[in-house]
């Protein structure tokens, strides 16, 4: 499954001058938080190789052909920053930015999607709905399309949070405009290809499923041609208008999750969806699960300012039932990250108090097999590259040596 969604994302990104190591957009390769790069058990506290400074964001970094990426707010400007640092030694390449209306949303400032890279662009989404196209190797920026203005959509509560998603050469979004639902915009030029729609936007990320874009929208969950021809829906709503997780394929099913709405699965055949279960238990905030086997480890919990706490659960997926779970493994988010061949895979957790812990891909029981606090507050999903992990917390972003080599 995981070498045919290589294949896939591969297929769809014809520009892509990427290696299988390299983490160029939110969640990986495939974008469902895994990589064939095996994580051993460490010893003691892990300490960075080295650490700098950045700007606000809940904004992943990303790492492409020897560059890590950090899209944020720079301090005291109303702008979005794309910066460039040596994936080895941390040295900043180059920052650039744009300026933007201010907005002060809750629970922190800055651009909440992760930037995407393909070829030698970059493209972001920001916090108010600014789509831009970046020179990976300047920082100048080919374009720039302010996509709630230009599709006539309302932001969200916590702003536009979606990763832009590269489809061949056209860049996808969720805006959430009447016809404008999705859109996907030509990599080249920022003009409109195709629109879709008229789903609200969600803070979830879309992405590619079965040769489909598979995107959680305000309203439901949905397959779109890459043409952007509808294909099918199953309604799928959250109270709070927060889905935040990005859809997930495994074992010919379609996972999908919100805060409020709990879990799905859908099968999909000849362009026609069937809810298999649901399960309002298995409430997904905002990190995206991940699958291994015949399982998922998911990390649940509530909407919630007060006695805020998550739940780490290993389900099987053919049914939704709760295989295991081990409570108060964070406050509001933990990221996941699926590592190492099939069969031998094990499973490093980010949490938002900042500890990193690894654990195994076991079905039966939580086992952990190392553990370090490794940054302050964070609510980023790291990536891992040839043994480095880079992540960010509010203030710095970090690189740690997993493989013990300097």
């Amino acid at each position: 499954m995981s070498r045919f969604l290589a294949a896939l994302a591969l297929t769809f990104v014809p520009a892509l001058s990427l290696s299988a190591a390299d983490w160029p957009q939110f969640l990986g390769l495939n974008r469902d938080n895994s990589t064939t790069e095996p994580v051993a058990p460490w010893e003691g506290t892990l300490k960075p190789v080295w650490t700098k400074p950045v700007g606000e964001a809940h904004s992943s970094p990303v790492v492409a052909g020897g560059v890590v990426y950090a899209f944020y707010q720079p301090k005291g400007k109303n702008a979005d920053a794309l910066a460039a640092f040596d994936a080895k030694t941390g040295d900043l390449k180059w920052e650039k930015s744009y300026d933007r209306p201010e907005f002060k949303p809750l629970f922190g400032n800055g651009p909440r999607g992760t930037p995407s890279v393909s070829g030698d662009k970059v493209f972001t989404y920001g916090g108010t709905g600014v789509l831009a196209s970046w020179d990976a190797k300047t920082g100048e920026t080919d374009w720039k399309v302010d996509a709630l203005k230009e599709f006539n959509a309302k932001n969200l509560f916590f702003g536009t949070s979606a990763s832009p998603l590269v489809a061949g050469d056209k860049v996808v979004a969720l805006v959430g405009g009447k016809g404008a639902g999705i859109v996907a915009l030509d990599a080249k030029t920022g003009k409109t290809a195709w629109k879709a729609t008229d789903d609200p936007s969600s803070y979830a990320s879309p992405t590619i499923i079965n040769e489909q874009i598979v995107a959680l929208t305000g309203s439901h969950v949905r397959g779109v041609g890459l043409d952007g021809k509808p294909l099918w829906e199953v309604p799928f709503k959250d109270k709070l208008n927060e889905s935040s997780t990005t859809p997930l394929s495994a074992g010919g099913l379609i996972f999908a999750s919100s805060v409020t709405a709990g879990s799905i699965t859908v099968k999909v055949a000849d362009n026609k969806a069937e809810k298999v279960w649901e399960n309002k238990a298995l409430t997904c905030y905002f990190s995206t699960p991940v699958v291994v086997g015949e399982y998922l480890y998911m990390v649940n919990g509530m909407a919630s300012l007060t006695n805020a706490s998550i739940t780490l659960r290993c389900v099987e997926l053919k049914t939704g039932k709760v295989a295991w779970e081990k409570k108060n493994v964070g406050k509001y988010h933990a990221a996941i990250l699926r590592c190492g061949p099939a069969g031998k895979e094990t499973l490093l957790m980010l949490d938002d108090n900042g500890f990193l812990s690894l654990f195994e891909a076991n079905s039966k029981e939580f086992k952990e097999l190392a553990r370090s606090k490794v940054c302050g507050t964070t609510w980023a999903h790291p990536a891992l590259v040839d043994g480095k992990l880079y992540l960010r917390d509010e203030k710095e972003l970090f690189c740690f040596d997993l493989n013990g080599k300097k």
